[in-house]
This record gives structure tokens, sequence and C-alpha cells, in this order.
């Protein structure tokens, strides 16, 4: 049997030590979802946000194989070995084992001079500007920077727990930094720029006004890296990188 979780406190223990604002995220009640295997005493839970899953506790094959929404894509995301291996059992050449980046969660290492240096260098013909009701709306509806948004219901919780930075050319969005998630003192970040205008700096930029916009509310911006470019852009904006760890894409 699997439920979902009324009383996510429930669940804490079994991601004790795991530091992914996602989970924090479901556990706070902010966004996503906790599904365990009993209501009042779980043993064996999942934490599912946007693309995201986080299997923890007992290893369960009901709590991999659980599907409370159809999807063609998914990052399950396992607590150790154990997991690994049910993952890999269950959905055989389905789930691809991929390599995805942690970076370190270090409050106060930001130089604010240095990114607001790295927002003033933008180009004169891009403008930099805080997602709005009005950008909002346009983002959700644009393909390949929807992540920026997506898991927002509507702008009033984007208000309350997101924060979004783009950079425009001639009016229309082609790179930023935005949240993917929300939890209570921060976001996480994602980030992403239109195919045709990479390589130009815009990313850094965005991901720079981001930050500092972060630093205003008091909230702090976690990263985890999908790539090596990732940790590399990361890296410039002052973070450090701390350990590799695997993932699954699953892909039906």
């Amino acid at each position: 049997m699997v439920v979902e979780l009324k009383q996510r406190h429930k669940a804490a223990a079994l991601f004790e030590g795991w530091q992914e604002t996602l989970i924090w995220s479901c556990l706070q009640g902010v966004m996503g979802k906790i599904y365990a295997d009993s209501q009042d005493s779980p043993v064996s839970a999942m934490a599912l946000l946007g693309d995201f899953c986080f299997c923890a506790g007992k290893v369960n094959r009901e709590i991999v194989l659980y599907e409370p929404e159809n999807r063609d894509f998914l990052i399950m995301v396992p607590h150790n070995e154990g997991w690994a291996d049910l993952i890999e059992e269950c959905f055989m050449e389905k789930a691809k084992k991929v390599v995805r980046y942690a970076i370190k969660k270090e409050p106060d290492i930001f130089d604010r001079e240095k990114l607001q240096a790295v927002v003033d260098a933008l180009p004169v013909d891009y403008t930099l500007q805080m997602i709005d009701e009005e950008l909002f709306h346009r983002c959700k509806k644009t393909a390949w920077c929807r992540d920026w948004v997506s898991q927002y219901e509507d702008y009033s919780i984007y208000q309350k727990y997101g924060l979004g930075a783009v950079a425009l050319k001639d009016g229309e969005p082609v790179s930023g930094a935005s949240s993917y998630s929300g939890y209570l003192g921060g976001i996480e970040v994602e980030i992403d720029t239109r195919e045709d205008y990479r390589r130009r700096g815009l990313a850094y930029a965005c991901g720079a006004k981001l930050i500092l916009a972060c630093m205003e509310r008091g909230w702090y911006p976690s990263w985890d890296a999908q790539n090596k470019w990732s940790v590399a852009l990361a890296e410039k904006l002052g973070y450090h990188f701390d350990h590799e760890y695997a993932a699954y894409e699953i892909i039906k």
C-alpha cells in the first residue's frame, strides 16, 4: 500500500541529512508531495516534486513503481545502493543512470560587489528584468523556459515562494535564472538560455541578478548541477562543488 502522507513530518526521519531543498519543500508542505507505506508509522517514502523523485527509508518495490501522476519522464534519486538496485530491476532499459553534481550549501559566501559587476557588464542591447506576472505567464507558455515557473500553480504562489531574473532581447526572453521550486528560506535555481543565444554570458548575468535578489530577501539560492557546465557556472558565481551522485532518468 502506498498513500499520500497527510502529516508530512512523520517521514522527516527517513530523509534526515539529505541536503536537497526539493525534499525540504515537500516536507514543509510548500510544494510537492510525500508518498509512504503508512500514514502513521512510515518506514519507506518518496518525495515527489516536478520531475524529481527521492526514495528513502526501507527499500520498497511498491514505492518505486507507484505512479500518482501519468508522466513520460522522471528523475529518480536513490538514497542508497539498495534503492538504486531496485530502480534498475524495476525499470531495466527504461532507467538511464546519470551522474549529477551536488553543490555545497554555504550561506554568506557570495561577493555582492562582484555579482553586481557581472550584472552591470551585461551588453546594452539586453535588458535584465525580474519575473513579473506578465513574464510569468509568457514563460509558462514557452517550452524552452517553462521550468522557470512550471511548478507554481499561479503567479500569487510564485510571488510568495519564487523569484527569477530574465535577460530580454527586443522584448523576448532569451536567458534566465529562476526558481524551479521554493522552500521556507530559499529557492532551488533553474537556469537556461535559448539555444541561439548561448555562450554570450547571459546565464552568468541572470544568475548573478537572481543571487542578489535572494540576498535582498534573506533567501538562499540552492544550486544542483545536471552537468559540468552547470558546475562551472555555479563556481564562477561563488558556489563550491561538493560531490557527485547517481540518479536515474526514467523514460517511458
